[in-house]
């Protein structure tokens, strides 16, 4: 058994700063947590040069990466180049995420996801479909056109992933009573979004097994005085939220009221990321839609954002500077909160024993220097 053992970054684990410790490693998962003077004899070395140590980073929406566009390759391949590019960010789980298509493009992207995890794709963890089942009057760079009913001919193929963890995204308004729950009962993690739900809608959403809240604060009801709305929903419930930490989706003041409210538990770090992150190139389409980048962000012709040109280790930083939150509450946002959302806080989104290896070196400012996955450097 060949165990290797990581040494010289402040390693977080228990939501606690280790110093003078090392990492030991074997076989895939995390061994143990032990001084740095008491190593035992049989086990290999890697100095790290400084900083911090963290649990690798779970992104639950990836649209693209890498010039990779999912909707446009729905295979293997693309899935493969889309995860290669987020690698090198600290992300060391995701879903490719689907936008709004037609139920055939959902069954080979379903398919695909399949066969990705069962070749062993590092970082797979499943799928998320966003829409088709959603609100056109909320529809922001999703193509209105291919937005449908929810009926039993698309519950039974969103819920027909074999491997892996499925997030579907839809508009609880619309969603016909007892759908969510046919959902849930079918394996399936139910998130709002792109939606003019109410607050009464989402009560009964949630009622029925709705679970989370897709990009906190963007495509959906926000919360007056006397509606609530799906924010105040939000809010005001156990739902854990993706938030979208890029500087142009949320102000920075609804950013730290949100982490007021819901804390590191309730908040989860997604990028929405599009082709531009790792990739040089600065346009690309979605649908018949042409999307610029420009001074980091994704905009349409009509101005209308199009996902990000995030990436999880900016995600991270931009909690410290702009969420104003610690690094460890920033750390577990990017994290064990996914991992827990996802039902893999078993194994994934902590540094301890018995967990996956898939870890994040950063330096002083925040910056990766080293990923693994299972244990392996990516």
């Amino acid at each position: 058994m060949t165990m290797t053992a990581l040494v010289g970054a402040r390693i977080r684990a228990g939501n606690i700063w280790h110093e003078e410790h090392a990492l030991v490693v074997s076989n895939g998962n995390i061994k143990a947590l032990v001084s740095a003077n008491a190593l035992p004899d049989n086990v290999s070395v890697q100095r790290l040069d400084g900083g911090m140590l963290l649990p690798g980073f779970i992104d639950t929406q990836v649209n693209g990466g890498g010039g990779v566009l999912f909707n446009d390759q729905p295979t293997v391949e693309g899935i493969t180049a889309i995860v290669e590019a987020h690698r090198k960010f600290g992300t060391t789980a995701m879903l490719p995420t689907l936008i709004s298509d037609d139920l055939d493009v959902i069954a080979k992207a379903v398919a695909a996801v399949d066969d990705a995890i069962k070749a062993g794709v590092p970082g797979i963890v499943g799928i998320h479909i966003e829409g088709p089942f959603l609100n056109a009057g909320k529809h922001g760079i999703h193509d209105s056109q291919k937005f449908r009913l929810l009926d039993d001919e698309a519950i039974s193929l969103l819920s027909s992933l074999k491997y892996g963890r499925t997030l579907v995204t839809l508009a609880p308004e619309l969603a016909p009573p007892g759908a969510i729950a046919a959902l849930v009962k079918g394996g399936v993690i139910v998130a709002a979004g792109h939606t003019l739900a109410t607050y009464d809608d989402m009560k009964r959403a949630i009622n029925e097994g709705l679970s989370g809240v897709t990009h906190l604060f963007n495509a959906m009801t926000q919360m007056d005085s006397r509606a609530p709305g799906v924010v105040g929903a939000s809010l005001d419930s156990d739902l854990v939220c993706g938030i979208i930490v890029d500087g142009h989706h949320v102000h920075p003041a609804s950013l730290r009221a949100a982490y007021r409210a819901k804390g590191s538990n309730g908040l989860m770090l997604v990028t929405d990321a599009m082709p531009t992150v790792g990739s040089p190139i600065k346009e690309f389409t979605v649908s018949e839609t042409h999307v610029t980048a420009s001074e980091g962000m994704l905009r349409s012709g009509d101005g209308t954002l199009a996902g990000s040109d995030l990436d999880m280790a900016s995600a991270v930083r931009n909690c410290v500077q702009l969420m104003q939150t610690d690094l460890g509450s920033a750390s577990r946002m990017a994290s064990a909160t996914p991992a827990e959302f996802l039902g893999l806080g078993h194994a994934h989104g902590q540094i301890a024993a018995g967990f996956r290896a898939d870890l994040v070196h950063l330096d002083d400012r925040l910056n990766v220097r080293n990923v693994w996955i299972a244990g392996k450097n990516a």
